[in-house]
């Protein structure tokens, strides 16, 4: 219990979403807001424009001509694509650290959520969800309780990977038997403790298992569709990508067909260097 207490604790100690991006999300999930009120928002604050415009103005998007002001972006790229641009920008730092316990070197854990945020946007506009920022934001934080729990994945590791390797439990599954919670539960509750809506704190939640979601299956299941193709590239794959449990029902449940999905690993596979452009891995 005491150990427990510990991990919860920890949730304080993360960098706190900025209130500008809490702001952002509010626009965005207000129908009768406009251009105006976004980039209204964002101007003010220097960190949050600066990153938003070397984003909007990296190869990955490749842009006809520099982009010099928030509102030149929002006609660009749309006021969907600039709040998961400013909510990428605001995520950053939790995420760049190390993960011993997982085997990621800095810079790979986020490299891993921005790709796996890309790709379930992508999925989620075929799918036409319009709330593709939530589907964004769940993607690209999903990870969060990995920063919490890694000290204790690396004290534990070997216990853990006693459970993988000899009793066919997935790294997730080995995680919650030993240390009591696994990254995607405490994610959840990080998701909670910054006051996301249900919705988002479900999809992170469930995002290894979106067939126990309760109110958010379908996007849930994008997000895992996300995740299982960066395994499958072999984007963030750490020690519990080595472990990992492949749930063909829900890849049914989207109904995306062989050539759909070929075409989307295809086509991400060649904006990888793009994207370590826009993130400056």
């Amino acid at each position: 219990m005491s150990n427990m207490n510990s991990i919860i604790k920890k949730i304080n100690r993360l960098t706190p979403i900025p209130q500008v991006a809490s702001k952002v999300m509010s626009i965005a999930e207000d129908p009768k807001s406009s251009m105006y009120d976004l980039s209204k928002v964002i101007i003010y604050d220097t960190a949050v424009t600066a990153n938003l415009l070397k984003a909007v103005n990296s190869a990955y998007f490749g842009l006809p001509e520099k982009v010099d002001s928030v509102h030149q972006a929002i006609v660009y790229l749309g006021m969907s694509q600039v709040v998961d641009l400013v909510l990428l920008s605001a995520s950053g730092e939790n995420l760049q650290t190390a993960q011993e316990g997982y085997d990621l070197e800095a810079g790979e854990l986020w490299k891993y959520s921005v790709s796996s945020a890309l790709i379930a946007r992508e999925l989620a506009e075929k799918k036409g969800i319009k709330e593709t920022h939530l589907i964004f934001t769940a993607a690209l934080l999903k990870d969060i309780g990995k920063v919490i729990l890694n000290q204790y994945v690396k004290d534990s590791f070997d216990k853990i990977n006693a459970l993988v390797t000899k009793q066919n439990f997935t790294f997730r599954e080995a995680e919650k038997e030993v240390i009591g919670i696994d990254h995607a539960e405490l994610g959840g509750m990080v998701a909670e403790s910054w006051k996301f809506s249900p919705k988002m704190v479900e999809i992170i939640r469930h995002h290894h298992r979106p067939q126990e979601s309760l109110i958010s299956e379908f996007e849930s299941a994008i997000v895992y569709m996300a995740d299982t193709i960066c395994m499958m590239m072999g984007i963030g794959v750490g020690s519990d990508g080595l472990a990992y449990r492949f749930h063909p029902e829900v890849v049914e449940s989207l109904e995306l067909t062989e050539t759909e999905f070929q075409k989307m690993v295809a086509g991400f596979v060649e904006k990888i260097e793009q994207v370590e452009s826009m993130i400056n891995v």
